[in-house]
This record gives structure tokens, sequence and C-alpha cells, in this order.
């Protein structure tokens, strides 16, 4: 790294990254986690408690509503900018929505809360989307690793605070208290939207009529996509590398459970020490773009993170020992915050800086599509092949993702940013 670099921790930039990823963090453990178990203290049924699995679908859908955000002015604070404007009014509608949420009783009204849950999760997922266009704007591509990593660190912390955290303070409290404390660390991104400085971006001209309003703002950012030389195959691979770490990601407790782990052991693991080694993961990742540049990271993190599925093998084959459960959870989460860096630097190059929200928001939840389709057929293939042959079918799952990263960085190397003036 250029011995300029350690002072950019001190940018406020970076800063203000870290700020927003807490408070995009906040609030899907409200709509998960934390929703649930306290539905089942209620006494919800669980099939109803799994039916609120369908309140995420607006994170994998927000590419719907993306083309607003790009090409619609903010309703308020427009003298913040683009940007900024739309954060600055989305985050006060979230944290009254959590409040609100807090103050529904899923034992008295449970459609109600569920209502409130879809409306926070809508809000999360469009700030969501302004976020990422805001750091893919905000910073130079051989910057984005430590964007991306600062906003993880940001994001994990917070889903611990909404998680764990939120549960004690209902203990303390109540579920209203916990959730108005949850509201309150909106407060936070709110507080660095107002801090941050706005991306150098010209505000989209406006079209006349609404035709031409509907083609600027939606046909055109997934037109100008598809223009592209390989758009299929850049599809293709951005649907495709995660899929080896969906398939494992899904059997992994059962798999400890066969090997008779206890709740307490995997939680003592999974918890501080995997959310250690995934942030040191994704700063790792952020150095390595910043040194090598993204397509060669690329190709180094994702083989690095298609071989750590060797790790559940060599567990299996160890049995119940703490000691390789820990090496087997160090190694993955290492690996797997280490390629998130050098991939969403890779997808945020894809992106065009007149349809930045709308490409990303497309990009972001194409990648998330193995989970929530392919990843359903974890279970059926773990008990046809048994955990060995699973595992290494996870590994060699991968493959295909990582011939077409080497085709396309071959003949479509990320194009980089331009440099921002010292």
């Amino acid at each position: 790294m250029p011995d300029s670099a350690p002072p950019r921790w001190r940018d406020r930039r970076f800063l203000v990254l870290l700020a927003l990823g807490f408070s995009a963090g906040v609030p899907l453990p409200l709509t998960a986690f934390t929703l649930r178990q306290w539905m089942a203290e209620s006494g919800i049924s669980l099939t109803a408690i799994g039916l609120t699995a369908l309140i995420g679908l607006a994170y994998s859908l927000k590419f719907l509503w993306a083309p607003v955000l790009d090409h619609a002015a903010p309703p308020l604070f427009r003298g913040l900018g683009w940007r900024r404007g739309w954060l600055a009014t989305l985050q006060p509608a979230l944290a009254l929505a959590i409040l609100g949420l807090g103050l529904t009783d899923p034992a008295a009204a449970p459609s109600l809360t569920v209502a409130v849950a879809v409306a926070v999760a809508f809000l999360s997922a469009s700030q969501d989307i302004v976020i990422d266009a805001y750091r893919i704007e905000a910073l130079p591509e051989r910057e984005q690793g430590y964007g991306l990593a600062c906003y993880v660190w940001g994001y994990r912390g917070a889903l611990l605070a909404a998680g764990g955290g939120a549960l004690a303070m209902a203990g303390f409290g109540g579920w209203s208290f916990a959730f108005a404390m949850c509201a309150g660390m909106i407060g936070l991104g709110f507080a660095a939207t107002i801090a941050a400085p706005e991306p150098a971006r010209d505000p989209p001209a406006a079209p006349s009529g609404w035709g031409e309003r509907l083609r600027v703002a939606v046909v055109e950012p997934f037109a100008e996509f598809l223009r592209r030389r390989h758009w299929v195959l850049i599809l293709a691979f951005v649907a495709l590398f995660k899929l080896g770490e969906a398939l494992a990601g899904v059997m992994t407790p059962p798999f400890y459970r066969a090997l008779g782990f206890s709740r307490l052991e995997v939680a003592s693991v999974s918890s501080v020490f995997g959310l250690f080694a995934t942030l040191s993961g994704a700063l790792a990742g952020g150095w390595l773009v910043a040194r090598i540049g993204t397509g060669r990271a690329l190709v180094l993190t994702g083989f690095a993170q298609m071989l750590s599925n060797l790790m559940y093998v060599a567990l299996f084959h160890a049995g119940h020992d703490i000691r390789w459960l820990f090496a087997q959870v160090g190694v993955e989460n290492f690996t797997d915050g280490l390629a998130d860096a050098a991939f969403v630097t890779y997808l945020s190059a894809l992106t065009s800086r007149s349809f930045t929200a709308t490409q990303y928001a497309l990009l972001s939840s194409l990648a998330a599509v193995p989970l929530r389709t392919l990843g359903a057929s974890a279970g059926w293939l773990a008990e046809a092949l048994g955990w060995p042959a699973f595992f290494l079918m996870t590994t060699f799952a991968a493959l295909p993702a990582m011939g077409l990263m080497l085709w396309l960085l071959r003949r479509m190397p990320p194009p980089p940013r331009p440099q921002e003036a010292p």
C-alpha cells in the first residue's frame, strides 16, 4: 500500500461508512431473529412464525423500486444532495417504524405486528439501496475494499446489538423498551448522513412525459447492462459465486449436531470468535484489494473461499473435537469475509455511475439467489451423499463460478474508478 494509506482510516468517509453500516444492520434482526423470539414467547404457532421468513422478500426484491431512488429527487432534505437527502428522509421513517413495531402486541394482533415488520423491512431495504450507491460513488475503486470493511464492521456490530443485545434489553425493560432502544440506534446513521460528504454526482435530468421518465428510470438501467459484452456470463458468475457457500451454510447446524457438539459449544465458537474471524477477513480483503487490485484479489479470495469447505470434511474425520471446530469456523468465516470484500468491490465496479443504485441492487439481489433457491436442496443432497461427500460436492460446486471468473477477468478486467483529487 502507499505510505499515505494509513491516514485514510481517519478519513471522514470511512467513519461515515462504519456508522451507515451500523444503521443498515439494526433492522435485520428486528424483522427476523428478534421478532421470532418475541412471537415464540407470545405463544404464536410455529407455522405462523415460519411465515415471517417472507418478510425478508423486501431485501430480495429491492431492485424493483431502486430506480425511484436513483431518479426521483428526495422529498425532504434536498439541500443535503441526492444520496444524503434520501438517507435523511428514510432513516427517521425507519426509526419510527421500528418504534411502532415495538408498540404492537403479537399475542393480541399478530397480523398488525407482521404488517409493521414488513414496513420496517421495506424501509430498511430502501436504506440499503442508497447506502450501497453512496459507498460506490464516494470512493474510488482502489478504496472500495476498505470502504466495505468499514461497512461490514458496523453492520456486524449492529447485528449483535439488535439481536442478542435486544434480547437482553427486553429482559430488562420489556419488548417495547428494546425496540425503542433499537429505533434510537438508527440515529447514529442519521448523524453520519448529516456529517457525510455528498459524493460528486450530477442529478439525472428530468425527462418530459411519464413514458420517457419510465424509460430513463426503469428500462435504461437494465438495457444499459444488457448492451454490455458477455452480460449473460457476468450474471451467471454473480449468481454462482456463492453457490458452494450457500449449500454448505444451510446444513451447518445439523452437521454440528450430528457430530455431537452442544448448543453451548457451537454458540461459544461461532458467535464472538466467528464474528472476529469474519471482520478480520473483511479487513484483510480490503487491504488485498488496495494492494493487488480487484481482479487478482477476486481470484485469490475466490479460490480460498472454495477450498475452505474442505474444513468441513476435516472436521467430520476429527469428530467431536472443539479444537477442530475452532479451526473450521475460523477458516470458513475468515475466507468468507476475505472473498466478500473482493466480490462486492467487483460488483461495485460493474455498475454505471448513471444507474448506481438500480444496477447494484440488481446484482446484489442476484448474488443471493443460490441461498434462497438451490440452497433448499442441501438437505436432500446431504442425506443422499453423506456428510463427507456432501461437503466435497459443495467445494466442487464453486468450480463453474471460478471458471467464469477467470474467463471474464482475462477479457474484461474491472474498470478502474476515476481517482479523486488529493
